[in-house]
């Protein structure tokens, strides 16, 4: 439950800097996939943290580790994405 107060909390803070950047997406790259996060789609329900804590972690910058689960596994935590702030690229 911590944790995902935490997660909430500094996603708010992420929302306000990019707020201020106007970023609308930010992008993590591995091996010809890449990771897109939409914070201002983002419901904040922490599926991405329950399903791949190796991965998202609110509380380290970057928030996002892509190199720690497999190409699958991050397909597959990205379409459980309930807010859809979350989607991937595959370069070909």
């Amino acid at each position: 439950m911590l944790l995902l107060l935490l997660f909430g909390l500094f996603q708010i803070s992420v929302l306000k800097k990019l707020s201020k950047k106007k970023m609308e997406k930010l992008h993590y790259k591995k091996e010809g996939f890449t990771v897109n996060w939409e914070p201002k789609k983002c419901i904040h329900a922490g599926v991405c943290v329950k399903m791949l804590p190796k991965v998202y972690n609110p509380s380290e910058r970057p928030w996002i580790k892509q190199d720690n689960a497999t190409v699958e596994e991050l397909i597959e935590q990205i379409n459980a994405c309930p807010s859809g702030a979350l989607s991937y690229t595959i370069e070909e």
